[in-house]
Order: structure tokens, then sequence, then C-alpha cells
């Protein structure tokens, strides 16, 4: 999501409280301006999208953060390890250096002058010949860390430069995260009480009294299920993963940590877990996906209802499943 997305009005413009008076909104490029209080409500329950869209690309960032550095981290240690094996070749390196001679022509012809006997010659010229293999093989050996060592000190560089890039491109979207947050919050907070409302109604989807779940197809499943239910009235909250605060993938990481299968912290990343299934097959604990690309996760719970945090301002509820921007559903097999 780049800067280009920003709403195209000022949020200093004034909305009346009146749905039935006109708003008088001040344009910042040439594209139109909200012009009524339902297209300003339009215009935030959009923002509302692309709000919850970044917070899950900084949660990919985060993410990816964490697996380059742990990639960093690696590749030092390779190094270390490679430089520890050149290390202790050292020794026998700089002994071959003082004993040159061996299986030299020198070596040879000394071998020759001093020998007894014809016995002596024979074994003296293979102990050389020994002496001068076990040479070759320590200083292929050297040359072979020597290399290793090399290519390490280089992915090492890569990596960590990798990580750094990662963390500033974190960086970027936290930025972006905060400034479409704060602009949101001042948009809506300007929206008529029932214009707050169906915003929260388009985001969230109709709010409904949680009914008794489906029995669930496996235990995982029924204690994701469970541990979801168990943080409603919990508050929404861009980036959070529990105990007490959750975005729509850490909701349902968290749901699935307690049943001891691991999600990734990303949407995106949660609908590519598991095998589809359809609208019609939906069962308990399965994840269901909205908006293209996908930006938002819930957990089914059965009965045509989910549990998921669904935007900034709001606690963790059930709902319809059958809201905006439905797009597909995984089942966890973990």
């Amino acid at each position: 999501m780049h800067r280009s997305t920003r709403r195209t009005w000022t949020r200093a413009a004034a909305l009346s409280l009146s749905a039935g008076v006109v708003v008088v909104l001040a344009p910042t490029t040439a594209s139109a301006a909200p012009t009524t209080p339902e297209q300003a409500r339009q215009a935030v329950t959009e923002t509302g999208k692309q709000l919850e869209a970044i917070g899950e690309q900084v949660n990919e960032a985060t993410d990816a953060v964490a697996q380059q550095q742990a990639a960093a981290d690696a590749a030092a240690g390779a190094v270390t390890a490679a430089q520890a094996q050149l290390d202790a070749l050292e020794p026998q390196l700089r002994s071959i250096a003082q004993t040159g001679y061996v299986g030299t022509t020198r070596g040879k012809l000394a071998a020759f002058l001093t020998s007894g006997s014809a016995d002596d010659l024979v074994e003296q010229m293979s102990t050389l010949d020994k002496l001068a293999s076990h040479a070759d093989a320590v200083v292929a050996q050297a040359a072979t860390a020597r290399a290793a060592a090399d290519q390490a000190q280089r992915d090492a560089a890569a990596a960590a430069a990798a990580a750094a890039q990662a963390a500033t491109d974190l960086e970027a979207r936290q930025d972006q995260l905060e400034e479409e947050l704060a602009g949101y919050e001042s948009d809506f907070a300007r929206l008529t009480a029932a214009d707050q409302v169906r915003v929260h109604t388009a985001l969230a989807g109709p709010a409904v009294a949680a009914a008794d779940p489906a029995p669930a197809p496996t235990a995982a499943a029924g204690v994701a299920v469970q541990t979801a239910l168990a943080q409603i009235g919990d508050m929404y909250a861009t980036g959070g993963s529990g105990p007490d605060t959750f975005d729509c993938s850490g909701l349902t990481q968290y749901a699935y940590a307690a049943a001891g299968v691991a999600l990734p912290h990303s949407s995106r990343a949660q609908s590519g877990m598991g095998v589809p299934v359809s609208r019609a097959e939906l069962q308990p604990g399965d994840l269901v996906f909205f908006y293209s690309p996908i930006s938002h996760v819930g957990l089914y719970i059965g009965n045509g209802q989910m549990v998921h945090a669904s935007v900034t301002g709001k606690p963790v509820a059930v709902t319809s499943v059958d809201k905006g921007g439905y797009v597909g559903a995984r089942r966890v097999t973990g």
C-alpha cells in the first residue's frame, strides 16, 4: 500500500452532524471530494479497509524482519564456525611450511644418500610419500575451509543488508499506518452517530448474539473456537496479538496457538494454510477471509457466524460470516 492511496479530502474539512445538511469539504487534489454525509461515510469506510490492509502489511513486514534477522544471525554463526575450522588447521599448515622438502626431489635424494640398505631406502621413500599425501590433504582441507569462510562472510554481509532493508521497510509501513490511523480516527469522529454505526457495520458486519457454537470437527478447532470466543469484548488494536488486544490475524493466531497450532501473524499468509473449503462446507474452526487482496480474517464458529477482531474502535465480536468482501475459507490441519 503506497502513500498515493491517501484520502483526497482534508481532515480539517467540516462535516455537519446533521444527516440532512450538505457537508463542506476542501479537496487536496483534483479528485472529487465528498459532498454529502453519505459520501463522507463511504470515504471513511474505504479508509478503514485501507487501514486494516496496511496493518496486515505491517504484520508481514514484522515477520520479515524477524526472519531476516534470524538468517543474519545464522550467517554470522556460520562465519564463526568456518573461521574456527580454518584456525584449527593453522598449526598443521605452519608445520608443513617449515618442512617443505617433504616429498620433493631433495627429500628423496637425501633418503637415497643416507639409507643403509635397499630395505631402509624403500621404507624411507614410503614414509616420505605418506607425509606428502598427508600434507596435500591438509592443504586441500585448508583451501576448502578458506573458501567456506569467504562464502560465509559474503552470505553474512548479504543477510545483514537484507535485515537492515526489512527493518527500514517496516519503519516506513509503521509510519504510514500511524498517519492513516490518526486520519481515520479524526474523520470517523466527524461523522454522525448513525453514520459511525454504518461504518462499523460495513467493516465488521452486523453484530449478532453469540449462539452456542456448533461441534468442531477436531479437538484443535474446538480449542481455537472457544479461545477466540473467550476474547469477546477485548478491543481491536493494530498489531495486537493478545492477550488483551487483537487485530484480525492476531486473534486467529492466538486462538490456534492455544490448540498448539502455529499460524503466522498475517491474514494473507494464513490464507495459504491448510486446505480450501467452500462456503457450504464451512465448519467451526475454519478461517474465513475477506477482500482482494486478502486483508482480513475471522474464525468461523458455525450457524453462519464468525468471531473476529474487525476494526479500530470495535471490540472482538461475533457477526455474520456473510459480510461484504468474503473471498474464501481454509481449514487448518494441525
